[in-house]
């Protein structure tokens, strides 16, 4: 059984039954039945449905935005947005999917050589909860327009989420069994992965569910995506434009609360604009308006779960108690509910939780350099490997540093997200291949080499 609790008051408000093991087993067997016709459909006709569902995110995103904040604190004004995000990739892949899997000719001394890319079959998708909707759509709009069948394991502390996407999905029109909703738990993980007619995995996840994932895909040969955490670094350089940086990353630091693996994490200041920066920084961290996710003048809402906020109060007390500073917040406020304030620390450096694990939640990290130089080796001195942004008025000296760190996104003078145009992943511990545009779409295919 699975719960739904409202992370405002801690109060449990609906419930879900799990999977059967033969149910589970028919939904798997149902997926791949309904692949084999879907793949020979062609993409205009992939599209009608995907563009349907595209139309459903758009017009009940109000409703989905208060399902969102129920059950994982959302803010309803940015639970709508990304229901509208989600429909603008439907329409994205509706319209892009003929052309990015294309067949190719290539010039060789045969008759006649190309190449096309063909769907896999049923995929699975292990997904988060921070971003229920979004993190489902941009990897079925690309998968399903692909060809592919997909299998949805979300999170278990977003349960209702993920039967209203299914039922989205059905609404739309898609063929029926093509996607499926898969409430089970994560010890079930094992055996849909194991499935001979489970083709592929994609997770977006903690590092450790990735290695576990990897692993387990790893022995049955089945291709994976990883997307995993992230510590972004924003470097403030000594030529930014202070109100803008200070803007920018606190746009960074506080997006879904915090609750974000392209957050805004580590800042790494230098000192000619450091004390001018942390005044600025603190003050614009400190005038967020935290408030019930219900409401729409809210900006920040509580964290998902108590245990998410119990371990980062720990990252903050045990930074402090090895030499960090905190300008702002910092304590658990009273009261039911997983709520967290804003939070400031200053003088981080190695050695501290803030400096090397990933903050899930709205705190952020001053970590002072001594220079540009050392700005680039102490961003790329993080076992992740996510994004990072570079606040600087010097444009093509910003350029030269992105080129220089280790990681899949680099902004200058904004905030790291996500755009379907944009090929999304990371590095190092942050995972390995790609979300989103054509990069993405190409991860669930086989690309055939026909000669003749």
């Amino acid at each position: 059984m699975f719960h739904s609790v409202d992370p405002r008051t801690g109060e449990r408000f609906a419930s879900y039954e799990e999977l059967t093991p033969a149910a589970m087993r028919a939904a798997i067997e149902a997926a791949h039945a309904a692949f084999l016709s879907w793949r020979a459909m062609p993409f205009a006709e992939r599209a009608e449905p995907m563009r349907a569902l595209g139309a459903l995110l758009e017009r009940e995103a109000p409703a989905l935005a208060r399902l969102m904040a129920r059950e994982m604190g959302k803010p309803v004004r940015d639970g709508a947005a990304e229901a509208r995000k989600c429909a603008a990739a439907c329409a994205y892949y509706a319209e892009h999917a003929a052309r990015f899997l294309a067949r190719e000719t290539v010039p060789t001394e045969a008759r006649a050589s190309w190449i096309d890319y063909e769907p896999l079959g049923v995929v699975l998708a292990i997904m988060p909860w921070n971003f229920p909707f979004w993190q489902v759509v941009r990897f079925a709009a690309p998968a399903l327009m692909a060809g592919n069948a997909g299998l949805l394991k979300h999170a278990e502390n977003v349960p209702g989420c993920a039967e209203a996407i299914a039922d989205l999905v059905r609404r739309a029109g898609f063929p029926a069994g093509l996607f499926a909703n898969l409430p089970i738990d994560r010890g079930r993980v094992r055996d849909v992965i194991a499935h001979p007619l489970v083709r592929a995995v994609t997770l977006t996840g903690s590092e450790r569910a990735g290695r576990d994932v990897a692993a387990i895909a790893g022995a049955q040969l089945k291709k994976t995506v990883l997307e995993l955490g992230g510590s972004d670094a924003y470097l403030v350089l000594a030529d930014a434009d202070l109100e803008l940086a200070a803007a920018v990353c606190t746009r960074g630091r506080l997006v879904n609360s915090g609750q974000s693996c392209i957050a805004a994490k580590r800042f790494l200041v230098v000192p000619e604009v450091r004390a001018e920066f942390e005044r600025r920084f603190t003050a614009a961290m400190a005038a967020v308006h935290a408030g019930d996710p219900l409401d729409e003048g809210t900006t920040l809402g509580p964290l998902a779960r108590l245990d998410l906020r119990e371990n980062l109060h720990r990252q903050v007390t045990e930074s402090v108690a090895a030499g960090a500073r905190c300008l702002l917040g910092g304590t658990v406020p009273p009261g039911p509910g997983a709520w967290y304030p804003p939070t400031v620390l200053t003088d981080v450096g190695p050695g501290m939780p803030a400096y090397s694990e990933e903050l899930f939640g709205p705190v952020a990290a001053i970590i002072p350099v001594k220079d540009e130089e050392d700005a680039v080796r102490v961003a790329n001195d993080s076992p992740y490997g996510l994004g990072a942004a570079v606040l600087s008025r010097h444009l093509a000296r910003a350029e030269r540093i992105a080129e220089r760190l280790e990681c899949g996104m680099v902004f200058v003078n904004d905030n790291v997200r996500s755009d379907q145009r944009l090929p999304f992943g990371g590095v190092k511990g942050s995972g390995y291949g790609r979300e989103l545009s054509v990069a993405g779409m190409r991860e669930f295919v086989n690309v055939k080499s026909i000669v003749v």
